[in-house]
């Protein structure tokens, strides 16, 4: 079984022992054939935004939440391909390298750049609170699928020692089912359009 589906599975689990529901994020549209690493695609552009103190209106807070989404789809999408490169074995070489790293660093500025934004403007009346359920979800999210990565290797390599599941339980509690309900309820409150969370976007 390929490493990231073995970590949603382990994430289901531990989110029934807490009575949470898990996340119900999987990738479109996969192929049986390991994928190579030239065809996987990463986003021409995330989620950026230079302004500070700015009172942001409700077209732009609409768009800036569907770019921030619809880029984090992409490049979950691009993560999981990559892991079933690297469960076949394959070995890469450094531009291969790069362009792994590179996907990993787009991650990391596509959710604190969304974070910077609704935390140093003034958004829309009605979009404070859900913009930062989807803020934390996404990133909990991110860095949820990362720890119980970890936890796999140690696990595959017979290192227990290093497997700390209760701080990966801990993690679950802004990515769950039930927050991602919300934030899809809020989506179709507000009318935004997006591609995450298998939506037609």
């Amino acid at each position: 079984m390929k490493k990231i589906c073995f970590s949603l599975f382990i994430l289901f689990i531990l989110s029934a022992c807490s009575s949470e529901e898990s996340i119900e994020k999987t990738p479109k549209d996969t192929d049986e054939d390991t994928p190579q690493i030239e065809e996987i695609e990463l986003p021409s552009s995330i989620f950026t935004s230079k302004k500070n103190n700015t009172l942001i209106d409700e077209e732009e807070m609409k768009q800036s939440i569907k770019v921030y989404l619809d880029s984090s789809e992409d490049l979950f999408n691009a993560s999981y391909q990559f892991e079933e490169i690297i469960d076949s074995d394959q070995k890469l070489n450094e531009k291969e390298l790069e362009k792994f790293e590179h996907m990993k660093k787009l991650i990391k500025e596509n959710d604190h750049n969304f974070s910077n934004y609704i935390s140093n403007n003034t958004l829309p009346e009605g979009y404070k609170k859900g913009s930062k359920r989807i803020s934390q979800y996404i990133t909990a999210s991110n860095q949820l699928l990362e720890e119980l990565d970890q936890a796999i290797n140690d696990i595959n390599e017979g290192d227990f020692s290093e497997v700390n599941i209760g701080s990966v339980i801990n993690g679950s509690t802004s990515a769950n089912g039930r927050e991602q309900k919300k934030i899809e309820d809020f989506l179709d409150k507000k009318n935004i359009d997006t591609k995450a969370f298998g939506r037609k976007g």
